[in-house]
């Protein structure tokens, strides 16, 4: 039994139904000028090492790039949305405010949070490849993240459904005091 082939535009439509943040991945080119591009498929790896990921478009000129030197992940904040637009192929008038990096690495100015890495390792990921990135320096703001669902740029909501759990549902206890309720036998 074969299995019918998906459609690219289906499968894009899909993954559009999945809300993520926005991030500008940023380096230095061959020539040593920033170079960077909007990227919303970033996830946490590990807090020990601790290690990020972003996949990149496999032909991306930054995919070439950022397997082999420092880079940053600039965590958009609302106020950004030019910026973001910026380094997807929309050149701003003036560019981009740049902000100051502990590393070196280029990062911009006005992020949620900003994660300097090194490269760790590179996977394959078909028409992508999947960057993970050792986070050796970070900032955080209080600015509001901006966040990408069903191809726009939208803003962080209200609280649904209460607070965040403090619990792991696989049996670790997160560094708090809570304990699951037993049945008594």
């Amino acid at each position: 039994m074969t299995t019918p082939p998906i459609d690219p535009r289906d499968l894009r439509h899909a993954f559009g139904r999945f809300g993520t943040g926005v991030t500008v991945v940023t380096t230095r080119n061959d020539v040593g000028e920033a170079h960077g591009a909007t990227v919303s498929a970033f996830t946490a790896v590990s807090l020990d090492p601790p290690l990020a990921q972003v996949t990149l478009m496999r032909e991306s000129k930054l995919s070439g790039f950022v397997a082999q030197r420092p880079f940053a992940i600039n965590i958009m904040g609302t106020a950004q949305q030019d910026t973001c637009l910026h380094f997807a192929g929309r050149p701003m008038r003036d560019g981009p405010a740049w902000g100051q990096s502990s590393t070196g690495v280029p990062v911009l100015a006005g992020n949620a949070a900003t994660l300097e890495c090194r490269p760790w390792a590179v996977y394959d990921g078909g028409d992508h490849l999947i960057v993970v990135g050792e986070v050796v320096a970070l900032e955080i703001t209080p600015a509001a993240p901006l966040l990408f669902f069903g191809g726009k740029f939208h803003h962080l909501g209200g609280l649904v459904g209460g607070a965040p759990w403090d619990y792991c549902a696989d049996g670790h206890a997160a560094q708090s005091s809570f304990v699951p309720a037993l049945a008594v036998l």
